[in-house]
Order: C-alpha cells, then sequence, then structure tokens
C-alpha cells in the first residue's frame, strides 16, 4: 500500500477539554485529494480546506458521526461534490447489549450526529484508491460503534480511538469497552509507524501509547470490582466511591464506570439486577 501519499492537516478552530486543541482535518494526496473528518460546521475552516486541497478534493471520509467530525460534511460537499464515505449512520455498528441499553432511552450524551448519513458506506477492509494513495478502512470500534480509523501504508488515521495527551470517551450506548479493547488490539497487532488522532499532535510511539491504554483500562476495572467488594451499587454510587472529582465531572464518571460494568459483565465477572439499563445495580457474580 503506498505511504508516499502528501498528508496536511487543518486543525479546526474548536478547543474544548474535549476535544483538546481542536479537530483535525487531515488532507490526504495532491492530484486526488482525500479528506478525513472535514470537522465543524465553521465557514473559515471549510474554507481553509477548500483553499489548501486547491479544489482537488475526490473523497471526505468520516471517522465517526460525532458533530465536531461531521458538522462540516455538508458544507464540504456542496462545495466540492465529492461523495462521504463512512461506516454508516451514528447508531451503526453497536453489539446487541449496547442495542438493548439506547432502547431504554439511554444516549451517549451530547455531540452525537443523529442525521449524519454517509452516501457510501465502507467495512473493514475496503480500500479506496487513488492516482497518489490507497487508504483501507478499519472498523475500530469503542468510542463510537461505527468508528473508523484508515490505514496508509504504516500510518493510520484512528480518529478518536487513540490519543495522545487523553484518554478516549467510552460512553454507552455509543462507546464499549469491549470493543475498545478488541481495537488496541488491531492496532498493535498492525503495528503502525505513526497513529495520526483527530485531537492532538501525532503519536510516534503507538505501541508503548497502546499498552498504556490497555493497562489505564485494566486497572479501573480492578477498582470498580474492589468497589463491589464493600458491597453492591449502581454506576453512579460505585463512581462516587471511586472517584474524587469535582461534581461536574461526575456524570463522565459514572458513564465510564457503566462502560466497564457492562465489560465485566461480559466476562461474567459481574452481574445487574435485571434487564440492561444505565441505573441497575450490580453485584460481583456468585456474591
Amino acid at each position: 500500500m503506498n505511504d508516499a501519499a502528501k498528508v496536511r492537516v487543518v486543525l479546526a478552530p474548536n478547543p474544548s477539554p474535549m476535544t483538546g486543541p481542536g479537530t483535525n482535518s487531515f488532507l490526504i494526496g495532491e492530484r486526488e485529494v482525500a479528506v478525513i473528518d472535514p470537522g465543524p460546521d465553521d465557514p473559515a475552516h471549510i474554507d481553509a480546506i477548500l483553499e489548501l486541497a486547491e479544489g482537488r478534493i475526490s473523497h471526505i471520509l468520516v471517522t465517526h458521526a460525532h458533530l465536531d467530525h461531521t458538522a462540516g460534511v455538508a458544507r464540504l460537499a456542496q462545495a466540492t461534490r465529492a461523495p462521504v464515505f463512512a461506516f454508516g449512520a451514528a447508531d451503526s455498528g453497536r453489539s446487541p447489549t449496547m442495542a438493548r441499553l439506547a432502547a431504554t432511552g439511554l444516549t451517549g450524551g451530547e455531540g452525537v450526529d443523529a442525521g449524519f448519513r454517509p452516501d457510501i458506506e465502507l467495512r473493514h477492509g475496503e480500500e479506496l484508491r487513488s492516482s497518489d494513495w490507497a487508504l483501507q478502512a478499519l472498523h475500530t470500534p469503542g468510542h463510537m460503534g461505527g468508528h473508523l480509523s484508515f490505514r496508509l501504508g504504516d500510518a493510520i488515521f484512528c480518529g478518536d480511538l487513540v490519543m495522545g495527551w487523553s484518554t478516549s470517551l467510552i460512553s454507552p450506548p455509543e462507546g464499549d469497552l469491549v470493543d475498545y479493547f478488541r481495537s488496541l488490539d488491531l492496532l498493535a497487532r498492525l503495528a503502525p509507524r505513526v497513529l495520526y488522532p483527530a485531537h492532538g499532535d501525532p503519536i510516534t510511539a503507538p505501541l508503548p501509547r497502546l499498552d498504556e491504554l490497555a493497562a489505564h483500562r485494566r486497572l479501573r476495572s480492578a477498582q470498580i470490582l474492589a468497589a463491589l467488594d464493600a458491597g453492591p451499587g449502581t454506576a453512579a454510587e460505585l463512581a462516587a466511591r471511586i472517584y474524587t472529582i469535582p461534581a461536574h465531572l461526575m456524570p463522565a464518571a459514572e458513564r465510564n464506570v457503566l462502560a466497564h460494568l457492562l465489560a465485566l459483565a461480559d466476562l461474567g465477572a459481574v452481574a445487574g439486577d435485571g434487564p440492561v439499563r444505565a441505573d441497575q445495580c450490580w453485584a460481583r457474580a456468585g456474591g
């Protein structure tokens, strides 16, 4: 696979605690330009992409349907007439457990682009080619069920799955910790030279970072199991036992604990008190 294609980035002006310095919109190639993640619907940002691409945009690729990645898609597509490629709609790729959780009315939080629809759906392993690049779609759920990464030779554009400055948000039913571990393993097996995240700087030592992120999640699971040794609890109650953080950060912590509980249930380590829901009570399995 050709990895000599020119890679450029336009940083969107949407910095925040969730997006870091902003969304990276990547431009791949020169004669035919692929844009990965147009970013927010900011006219100046879209104009900057168009100017750098010199009118040669042939493909628009989306890693996942969060608004900081997709809100600018319509404006860029209208300006270029380029087709939009992605895994699917915002609710695509969910496991049966996450689909049941979504059916209770729970959402993954703000920022989901519920109206997003690609022109062309991509599946794991499919390739897109031009005269000067070849990109392979990798289905890498975890942050979102329909999350894609894109492989360009020994480089991978990894969306929000892996970042160097922060851990990824895993908020059920969009986020799935079981899928997240599988996706980390996939990236590790591919042994990329560099990871290009959608937020923050390139990761030039991918394997140590992937190991670090997996170890962080395993430690959090161990903390949750230890908290359950003190007695059953809901995700909110367990988060209060584990975290010492300001009150406004607790909802995100509770959702993180829920993600871990669902993954631990998949392993048979914990059990809930009934059908899956956000407020169910959990206990150690067999306890």
